[in-house]
């Protein structure tokens, strides 16, 4: 891939070539017997190019340079980590038959939503019928069973009958009333409502239903699986309770606290931003990382996230006011970041207003300043950041600067693409 700078350096070059052949186009009608610069001025003018550039306000406005002062901001530090989503146990689901039996209908798939209670899968199970039917039958066998208990509890009150009868009568009318108990249960568990159950409407399949509202991650089974009751026929998760589990080192750990908010990004889509906010912090390693986990819920939209998605967080741990200039307003070079200033008019250009217009309109200067493109001169000054946030950036000045000064908050690439073309130009 090609440097970003270079690139950079060759699109200034075009935008502030376009000024430079306009000008040698206005000096080609001048004398040429003009005296050539001493080697001594040719080497101040070199200097002054290391640390400062002098564009005009037409260029300005062609690259959309900005100008502004510092600024006093609230910035928060921030403590990155990485980490992964996950859902507590809890919101996940793995739904399983009751019975056994071929998987009649399937109506989910991954990726669909479902609300608790909804049927996931339809089982046809034959065997269903012998325990509606001994259900059933259990009814008129209870009856009889009353009536017969009713009639021996009369014998034995006038002494005409034994006690053993009674009994054994009574034995079995429990016996009948335990099982069917028993059966309205399991019935009543395959979603069989044995109020409603005639012999007529028997019930061969099973309704399988989702315990909770959520998304299915995952299906197991196909149309026409034979299942059991330990076969898994899918996975529904709600993501309502998403956690975010984000890992820091020991040496971190002082700064993080319960309530915290962290803003994270998924690694792979780093674009848009979430919130969490810590819920709990680990007190044991995990495993041999030496990184300790800290458990955050997701707040706000969570449309996206997935679990198991790797993100990457930061930690809002301080919040300071401080000097500070738009991230835009820096530039790197060989290692140290600049910034660039506004510095006074050069003296020469100063002398030529001062003169007047109509009398200079034989020299070159005055043609310039007559075209509406007078240069200002900007000076590149060491920094160094400090905390980023919010677009802007904590700045300490390495150089004293006159009170008031102008910064350039927007354009500052282009000066610098700009130096460097003319410490080219100056090497050749």
């Amino acid at each position: 891939m090609k440097n970003p700078f270079i690139i950079l350096a060759i699109l200034t070059s075009s935008v502030f070539g376009l000024y430079s052949c306009q000008s040698h186009s206005e000096g080609d009608g001048h004398d040429h017997g003009e005296e050539a610069a001493s080697p001594a001025e040719s080497e101040e003018h070199h200097e002054e190019s290391e640390s400062t550039v002098s564009v005009t306000a037409d260029q300005m406005k062609s690259i959309g340079l900005q100008l502004g002062g510092l600024e006093r901001k609230s910035l928060t530090s921030t403590l990155k980590a990485n980490g992964f989503l996950k859902v507590p146990n809890q919101n996940k689901a793995t739904i399983t038959s009751l019975y056994g039996g071929i998987i009649r209908t399937l109506n989910v798939m991954p990726g669909s939503t479902v609300v608790k209670g909804q049927t996931i899968a339809v089982i046809l199970n034959p065997q269903l019928i012998p325990m509606q039917e001994e259900f059933l039958n259990l009814t008129p066998k209870i009856e009889l069973a009353e009536s017969e208990l009713k009639r021996q509890q009369e014998l034995t009150s006038g002494n005409a009958g034994a006690l053993k009868n009674l009994q054994v009568v009574q034995a079995e009318l429990k016996s009948l009333r335990i099982r069917r108990s028993s059966l309205d249960q399991q019935l009543r568990q395959m979603g069989i409502a044995t109020s409603a159950l005639q012999s007529d409407n028997l019930v061969t399949q099973l309704s399988v239903k989702s315990p909770l509202s959520g998304s299915v991650s995952q299906v197991m089974v196909n149309t026409g699986s034979n299942v059991d009751a330990s076969t898994p026929i899918a996975v529904v998760v709600d993501n309502s309770q998403l956690h975010l589990d984000m890992f820091v080192y020991e040496k971190d750990l002082p700064q993080l606290r319960k309530g915290q908010t962290i803003n994270f990004f998924l690694t792979n889509q780093p674009g848009r931003s979430y919130t969490a906010e810590v819920f709990s912090i680990g007190t044991t390693f995990e495993d041999e990382s030496k990184s300790i986990a800290v458990h955050a819920i997701v707040k706000g939209n969570k449309q996206g996230l997935i679990e198991g998605m790797s993100v990457t967080a930061q930690v809002s741990v301080d919040n300071n006011l401080v000097s500070a200039l738009p991230n835009e307003a820096f530039v790197n070079q060989d290692g140290t970041d600049y910034v660039f200033i506004q510095t006074d008019k050069p003296e020469e250009e100063e002398h030529h207003h001062e003169e007047g217009e109509a009398a200079h309109e034989e020299a070159p200067k005055a043609q310039v300043l007559k075209s509406g493109i007078n240069p200002t001169v900007f000076e590149k000054i060491p920094v160094k950041k400090g905390t980023s946030d919010l677009g802007y950036t904590e700045v300490t000045l390495l150089k004293e600067v006159p009170a008031g000064a102008k910064f350039v908050t927007k354009g500052a690439f282009f000066l610098l693409a700009k130096m460097s073309n003319a410490g080219e130009a100056h090497a050749h």
